[in-house]
């Protein structure tokens, strides 16, 4: 493994959200445009320019917070990027996320004819993620935002979510959220594990060797795609009502109810790995950010007796397991964020309130990293020796998956685990440079 000083990153040429973890705490907002006027598109993009932060800027513009801008295959299309370039992309991202919905396992009631609009209808061709501090920093940061964009009468508003850090940064299911991110080569940003080596900047960023000494294949021209990335956003709706109810449903008593969903989760809902702790909650070691990722699977609990081998976190990201598939080449380096209320501790029955998780995720292989993982890891169990288990929390389950937790004398299963968590839509963005932005505003 080479050392970090081995990779000079162009930080100044990266936008900053491409690096950069989010704020703790956070606010935030997602705005979806469509571009009717062509022109006045590439103009929105000359005018974003001072207002995106580069990745040597980690605070942000004037200390505020920052503004991330992706554009989706269509919205280069119509800004006027040439066809001879458009076929440089990779296939998945010239299709959307949408036509790739059913190879996805995105159906049911998370196929695209159920998506929110205009999610995967085509009409998204840029996308400005604001994400501070607080609201009054967020204020300032979507205000300089909103000023390039509302005197375009060829640019459109069509989407909005509002997301914002819950009480203890959790998420809707109750567990403490954003805590594994990996240290990139040559980018000067500490990761959370200790034991883990700097993944190589060609597995998130265009332009830069990977974990196998290649570079990715990188839209043309190089100033279109050197220092990009691309993104995944998906809309995750969480059903937490019914997920506490099965747990209560299964559990012997509440203490039991906690370990069945830290089980399912790999982390208590503090943050606490089972790897740490496997017996009982931990709050200190869920709160120390460095101390709570300071583990590996293969090396700490090869068999899944501390951590379920078909947990969550595990899938997500298997460290250094022993699994199809090496854990490196299908690293996603996650931005997620929450949105809307929690529902209130101890209700079982459904309020209407729509809440979850907009899923973010950088890479530079789409196909290789998030349809890998949301296909390989996600939706089967092969990897680890059981096809037909799939992950018990977010997988795509429909009544009649089980669950394996392993346990000495008699291991345990949940039956009948339903789907907890519906995509309501989702889209694949490249995230050009700063060169990038400023080339296509000048087209």
């Amino acid at each position: 493994m080479s050392t970090a000083e081995a990779i000079t990153l162009e930080l100044a040429d990266i936008q900053n959200g491409a690096l950069h973890p989010r704020p703790t705490p956070y606010v935030g907002v997602y705005i979806l445009l469509r571009v009717d006027d062509p022109r006045q598109g590439r103009q929105l993009l000359g005018r974003l320019l001072p207002v995106v932060a580069s990745a040597s800027d980690p605070a942000g513009r004037d200390k505020q917070a920052w503004v991330t801008v992706g554009i989706s295959f269509e919205g280069l299309r119509v800004l006027g990027v040439p066809e001879q370039s458009l076929r440089t992309f990779p296939k998945e991202f010239q299709e959307g996320m949408a036509a790739r919905a059913e190879s996805l396992g995105d159906v049911g009631e998370s196929a695209p004819e159920h998506w929110e609009a205009p999610l995967g209808t085509g009409d998204v061709h840029i996308a400005l993620s604001a994400l501070s501090p607080d609201t009054e920093r967020l204020a300032t940061v979507v205000e300089s935002a909103r000023e390039t964009y509302r005197d375009y009468a060829g640019v459109e508003v069509i989407w909005r979510q509002e997301v914002y850090a819950q009480e203890g940064e959790k998420t809707s299911f109750g567990f403490k959220d954003g805590l594994s991110n990996p240290a990139v080569e040559g980018s000067g940003i500490p990761g959370t594990n200790p034991h883990e080596a700097p993944v190589k900047a060609g597995e998130f960023l265009l332009g830069y060797p990977n974990e196998v000494g290649e570079i990715s294949p990188t839209p043309q021209p190089e100033v279109l795609g050197r220092n990009g990335t691309f993104l995944v956003v998906r809309k995750l709706h969480t059903r937490v009502a019914a997920y506490r109810q099965y747990l209560r449903d299964r559990a012997k008593d509440r203490a039991d109810e906690e370990l069945l969903a830290a089980k399912m989760v790999g982390r208590w809902t503090s943050g606490a790995p089972l790897v740490l702790s496997p017996d009982a909650d931990d709050p200190a070691l869920g709160g120390d950010i460095e101390r709570s990722n300071a583990f590996m699977y293969e090396a700490d609990d090869p068999r899944g007796i501390k951590c379920p081998v078909g947990a969550h976190a595990r899938r997500m990201n298997p460290r250094d397991a022993s699994i199809i598939g090496v854990p490196r080449l299908h690293r996603l380096m996650r931005r997620s964020t929450s949105y809307g209320p929690m529902l209130p501790d101890g209700v079982l029955e459904d309020d209407g309130v729509d809440r979850g998780i907009i899923f973010v995720a950088a890479m530079a292989r789409i196909d290789r990293q998030f349809e890998f993982v949301k296909t390989q890891w996600i939706n089967e169990g092969l990897f680890f020796g059981a096809p037909d288990e799939k992950d018990p929390l977010v997988g795509p389950n429909s009544g009649s998956e089980q669950f394996t937790i392993p346990h000495k004398p008699i291991r345990r299963r949940l039956t009948e685990l339903p789907t907890f968590v519906v995509n309501r839509g989702g889209e694949y963005l490249f995230v050009p440079s700063l060169s990038a932005l400023k080339w296509i505003s000048e087209l």
